[in-house]
């Protein structure tokens, strides 16, 4: 995955690299962290654009995030397309989440799904917060979900 910043500066470094770099400058600005990550994504004629997010919260200070974007011309049903979003947020919780335990970094896995059975998304529920809890990771849905629902789904 190819990773950037807000404002679109590429980073170069391995995303552990960046990670680890950024949580000792904020350690040492005195801000104490917490890690959200999710993924979204959007059907764009033959292809599905994906957007997924680390968002690093600063305890009463704000935040920021990296983000990378994907698309596969894959078709696939809704219910598929929320477990693969799920996946890759999992995906890269895994790989932090050794680094965020040495440093004390709260993590959260954001799902976009929906816990309103009327909605379509909440077919996926069940398993995705099956996947995300068995992995050892808190989990959050929509409304609670904003990494996904809300950061990511802005770089789709």
């Amino acid at each position: 995955m190819n990773w950037r910043r807000l404002n679109g500066q590429r980073i170069e470094k391995p995303l552990l690299e960046a990670v680890e770099e950024t949580i000792r400058r904020e350690v040492a600005e005195g801000h104490r962290l917490k890690v959200c990550i999710g993924t979204d994504s959007q059907v764009l004629g033959d292809e599905v654009h994906f957007a997924t997010v680390i968002v690093f919260l600063r305890e009463k200070r704000g935040g920021f995030m990296f983000i990378s974007n994907d698309k596969s011309t894959r078709q696939m049903s809704l219910r598929e397309r929320m477990i693969l979003e799920v996946g890759r947020s999992v995906e890269v919780a895994y790989s932090l989440c050794e680094l965020l335990d040495r440093y004390d970094v709260g993590l959260e896995v954001h799902a976009d799904i929906n816990t309103d059975p009327m909605f379509e998304s909440n077919a996926a529920l069940k398993e995705a917060m099956g996947y995300i809890l068995s992995m050892g990771f808190e989990f959050k849905a929509k409304p609670d979900a904003f990494a996904s629902s809300s950061c990511a789904d802005k770089f789709v």
